[in-house]
Formats: structure tokens, C-alpha cells, sequence
């Protein structure tokens, strides 16, 4: 829990290199379409390409490498079981023979392709919405209609995850205090629930208390956007071309599955 509540998750976001003159919807709706047209592929040849893209906008956006492929490898580390277990669950040809089990060149082509897919999407939605200001990124998704509750949901997590930090620092120093050091037994798993729970009950609280200043102060609901974006251009432009380099990787796909 602790790598969740640290304190990289308040860290301002970089300027996103060549993008950050890109209108935010722009960006929004680039990553999505980006990802609608790397899900609908199947050709590992085609999701190679898609990938290719998306280390292409990583060097134009100027990220960090090293921390960048860190966050990569912790997302990777979410889908590693399935994608081992993949060649010896799908049934077909067998590549090779582990401690007995057979596993298939259908498996293994699968989970490559979850791989490719996976890390192309997450690179992209790194690169494009990643590097935007998380209120520049609810404003944006609230001009594109996104329902209030969810853009009010991003904003005010944004807001109060340093908050949590806090209360979540605050009872490990307290639990440390009392001499507790985590082990592998009943006594560590009972702890760490008692400890969720205390966040969740003290979360409850404050939201409770937030949202009674909110309303002295007039909240009826609705936030109002004072970021004025502005379409451009450039932005269309930045739209087509990747709408373009999307159609060419599903004609890629067509044809190779062809």
C-alpha cells in the first residue's frame, strides 16, 4: 500500500515535450483512439508496429526513461502469471515441455500478444495523458462530456491522495510505536486489515466534513471550469495524423491476417 500513497503520486507531471502545445481534449482523444485500434489488432506483426508508435511518442514527449520503464515494469508485473500460465492453458502444437506439461505455440502467440498490447496502450496513455496536470486532465475530460461524478471523482482524488498519504503515515508510525514489525503470520494480515479500515473509516470522515464546508460555501454539484481551452489547428492536424497512422495499422492487421 505504501508504494501507492508515496509521494510520486503528487508529483507534478513532466511538460510532455512535444505535446504540451497539444490541446488537452486532443490528447484525451488521441490516447483513446490509440487504444480502440491497438485492441481491435491480431497480427503480432501489426501490435509490433503499434508498439513501435508508442515508443515513437515516447521519445517526442522527452520522458524520463528510467522512471518511465519503472512504471512500465510495475504494470507488467500485474499480467506476468497470466501471461506464463497462457502457453499451458490454450491448447494446440507443442513448443516445448516444462516439469511435464506441454505448452503451445497457440499460448505462447497469445500471450505475446497481450504483452505487445498492454505495454503499446499503457506507454500511450502515459505519454498522452500521463503528462497533464490531473485538474487540466479532469477539466478536459469534462469538455469532452464526461459524466460530473467521475470528473468530480478524478479531481477531488487528485486533491486529498496527499491527504490519505498522511493519515496512511500516521498509523504506521503509530502501529511501528507499538512494536509492531509486519511477518508472515496471523497477526501481521489481522493488523494490516485493522490498519485499511482505520483509512477507510478516518476517508469517510473527512469526506463527510469536506462536503459540509462545500455546501456553506454554495456547492449545489457542479464545479465550474475556469480553464478556457482552446481547439487550434495544430490540434486537428495531431488528431489526423494519428487517426492516420491508426488506419494504417489496421490495414497492416487486415492484410497480414489475410
Amino acid at each position: 500500500m505504501g508504494h501507492l500513497l508515496s509521494a510520486d503520486a503528487a508529483a507534478p507531471p513532466p511538460d510532455g515535450g512535444a505535446f504540451r502545445r497539444i490541446d488537452p481534449r486532443a490528447r484525451v482523444l488521441a490516447a483513446v483512439g490509440f487504444a480502440a485500434g491497438t485492441v481491435a489488432l491480431s497480427t503480432l506483426a501489426a501490435l509490433v508496429a503499434a508498439l513501435a508508435v508508442a515508443v515513437a511518442l515516447l521519445a517526442a514527449s522527452r520522458l524520463p526513461v528510467a522512471p518511465t520503464l519503472k512504471r512500465m515494469a510495475m504494470m507488467d508485473g500485474f499480467i506476468v502469471f497470466m501471461l506464463a500460465l497462457l502457453p499451458f492453458t490454450v491448447p494446440g502444437v507443442a513448443a516445448f515441455t516444462l516439469w511435464g506439461f506441454p505448452a503451445s505455440w497457440e499460448g505462447l502467440q497469445q500471450a505475446a500478444a497481450i504483452a505487445l498490447t498492454a505495454n503499446a496502450i499503457i506507454l500511450t496513455l502515459m505519454v498522452l495523458a500521463g503528462t497533464l496536470e490531473p485538474a487540466v486532465l479532469g477539466h478536459a475530460l469534462a469538455r469532452l462530456g464526461t459524466p460530473e461524478r467521475l470528473v468530480h471523482l478524478l479531481l477531488f482524488t487528485v486533491r486529498y491522495v496527499e491527504v490519505l498519504r498522511g493519515e496512511y503515515q500516521r498509523l504506521r508510525l503509530s502501529m511501528r510505536a507499538r512494536g509492531f514489525r509486519p511477518r508472515t503470520d496471523r497477526h501481521t494480515v489481522a493488523s494490516l486489515g485493522h490498519l485499511v479500515g482505520m483509512m477507510l473509516v478516518r476517508a469517510l470522515e473527512r469526506s463527510e466534513r469536506i462536503l459540509g464546508a462545500m455546501r456553506c460555501r454554495g456547492f449545489t454539484g457542479r464545479l465550474p471550469l475556469i480553464d478556457r481551452l482552446e481547439w487550434r489547428p495544430a490540434d486537428t492536424a495531431f488528431l489526423a495524423g494519428l487517426a492516420a497512422v491508426i488506419t494504417a495499422l489496421l490495414l497492416l492487421d487486415l492484410s497480414l491476417a489475410h
